[in-house]
């Protein structure tokens, strides 16, 4: 059986609206690179990534199957070392718009740095404050990111 690089869990911290995680992957940088930033990839370990165009302003949508599309906007990209998305996935039923909504969206961001095992990754996602219920949301992303960055970890790990 192979062994997984066991990661810390995600935190949230209450007084920043932010959820942070960070991870150790044994896989070099420029494919935990293509893992976050090529819709083909994403699609393997997130949501379905569809994205119109590249780089900075680029738009798309990541859906989820019991979810629906959530939209999605490459806010910031540093090649490979960080990229940051903005997406519109306030929790509420039929809010999901096609255009991120600016007053109410969150940023996640990836910043990756090359290790002697590989890669270490860690996501930030700010802007709970701007949710209907910023508590609730922010414990359903803390979940969200220990789920999905472990399947990450398991894509990348086993040699697929």
């Amino acid at each position: 059986m192979e062994h997984m690089t066991s990661n810390e869990a995600s935190v949230i911290d209450e007084s920043q609206f932010t959820v942070r995680r960070t991870i150790q992957i044994a896989a070099p940088i420029e494919k935990v690179w293509s893992a976050v930033t090529e819709p083909e990839h994403i699609s393997k370990w997130f949501g379905q990534a569809v994205f119109n165009g590249a780089g900075v302003g680029a738009r798309g949508t990541l859906t989820f199957p019991d979810y629906g599309a959530v939209p999605l906007r490459i806010e910031a990209l540093d090649a490979p070392r960080m990229v940051s998305y903005r997406w519109g996935n306030d929790d509420a039923p039929g809010s999901l718009p096609d255009e991120v909504d600016e007053a109410h969206s969150t940023v996640f961001t990836f910043t990756l740095e090359r290790v002697s095992n590989g890669t270490r990754l860690t996501v930030v996602e700010t802007g709970f404050e701007t949710t209907s219920d910023p508590s609730a949301n922010l414990e359903s992303h803390r979940e969200g990111w220990d789920g999905e960055l472990d399947k990450l970890v398991a894509l990348l790990e086993g040699g697929s």
